[in-house]
């Protein structure tokens, strides 16, 4: 193989973000990735005309990837969609009290109730989030939300704007912001799916001269004396390299750095708690019900959409369906989360098995491997392993209080520049040497 300036492990969002603005900066990259297509946990697979994303996917307007993106001059071809749904609460379905007309017209909230909630919403916009005191989600929602009902309102809005179902763990603050994000600018569900953002990344990629290897399976990171020295692989052949940086999870990343006992990957592997999810995505002829595009589960952790409503993923008319269940720590019961989302999509379109083109089942995804959670020793991770120097990391889990896409995104900006502006304070110091 050839010299590089740096490699990145993992050819995902994060990953093609770093080579992106590596290459930008004259930097020769090479992204290697072990599986045999790029894109990561952002690919869009076909099924008998249906293209589903690989579990529960929404582009953030204004948030950090949609600005970084949008940079790159890519296009992010879809609508955003409507929030007028429905609330299910046990056997019920009825109107979310999410906006005007489903406010007055629920039976979910009594009259005090949906007054607190129209409060609550104001506060939200209000609150200046990232001034809060550090608390759980919960021991916020519990001193401001005297409602009961209300308050499994706000859970559940938690829940959809986070992908996260852990209220006794996660940082109020970062989670508040999400919701502000939400209810302010909404997101973008993309026309073909999260591939066509893999694809113009890619080929971006290219037209700067990254190399883009698949296939080619990391099993090492080699350190000596505190630096980078090389990358081993499956195959047993090594990269010399002096500059890495890594967006796999925090679990993988220890696995494959020597002595990362001894550095700050096993406190950040140790502390991480991945938030895991269920998710069931059909390809329907039509809806039984028309009208019912949007649901929020109460009283259980599921999530149901109908994507089309706001983007092309089919050409022949079929519908993509997405249902979600939220699994907290531990959760996870393949058969019985399966049995719920069924269930949930029974109580919405009874008879929807009738209509079933194609579907997909992914009983227990990463959503992200780590959020800003209480027990973490620092709020911010990343993006430089300071015991190692040339060992950067990005991803999901690498957050500065951004979350989902946006905390790969922004992290992997992040690792770029702080590793060009390492190189710039170092190469005038190894040229004098030499």
């Amino acid at each position: 193989m050839k010299n590089y300036d740096a490699a990145v492990i993992g050819g995902g969002l994060a990953g093609l973000i770093v080579a992106i603005d590596l290459a930008e900066g004259g930097r020769s990259v090479a992204v290697l990735e072990r599986s045999d297509r790029m894109g990561g946990r952002a690919i869009t697979v076909n099924k008998n005309g249906a293209l589903f994303n690989l579990g529960g996917h929404a582009l953030y307007r204004g948030g950090e990837a949609y600005q970084i993106l949008h940079s790159y001059g890519l296009k992010l071809s879809g609508k955003k969609p409507s929030v007028k749904g429905l609330a299910i609460w046990g056997d019920k379905v009825m109107p979310m009290p999410g906006d005007a007309a489903g406010m007055l017209s629920s039976p979910l909230l009594t009259w005090s109730g949906k007054m607190e909630l129209m409060g609550l919403m104001l506060k939200i916009y209000k609150t200046h989030a990232d001034q809060l005191p550090l608390m759980s989600l919960r021991d916020w929602a519990e001193k401001e939300i005297r409602d009961p009902m209300v308050r499994h309102v706000f859970y559940s809005l938690c829940r959809t704007s986070t992908y996260v179902h852990d209220p006794d763990y996660q940082s109020a603050g970062p989670v508040l912001l999400q919701v502000q994000r939400a209810l302010k600018s909404g997101v973008l569900y993309l026309d073909g799916g999260w591939q066509t953002i893999v694809e113009q990344l890619r080929e971006k990629a290219i037209r700067l001269g990254v190399d883009l290897l698949a296939n080619k399976n990391v099993v090492e990171i080699q350190q000596e004396e505190g630096c980078v020295r090389r990358l081993r692989f499956a195959d047993d052949s090594t990269l010399s390299i002096s500059h890495v940086i890594s967006t796999l999870s925090p679990s993988d990343t220890f696995r494959l750095t020597r002595g990362a006992e001894h550095t700050v990957l096993r406190r950040w592997k140790d502390e991480a708690r991945p938030a895991m999810a269920a998710c069931l995505d059909l390809g329907l002829r039509r809806l039984p019900v028309p009208d019912r595009n949007f649901a929020l589960g109460i009283d259980q952790p599921v999530f149901f959409t109908n994507h089309s409503r706001a983007a092309k993923l089919s050409d022949n008319g079929t519908l993509v369906i997405h249902l979600m269940k939220y699994n907290g720590p531990g959760e996870s019961d393949p058969k019985a989360d399966l049995s719920l989302l069924e269930q949930t999509m029974t109580r919405l379109h009874p008879g929807w098995e009738q209509e079933v083109v194609a579907r997909q089942y992914l009983p227990n995804i990463a959503v992200v491997h780590d959020y800003v959670h209480l027990g973490r020793s620092v709020p911010s991770i990343g993006p430089s392993v300071p015991e190692i120097q040339g060992l950067y990391v990005a991803g999901d889990w690498v957050s500065h209080g951004e979350m989902l896409a946006d905390a790969a995104a922004a992290s992997g900006r992040r690792a770029a520049r702080e590793m060009m502006q390492n190189l710039v304070t170092r190469e005038p110091a190894v040229l004098a040497a030499r």
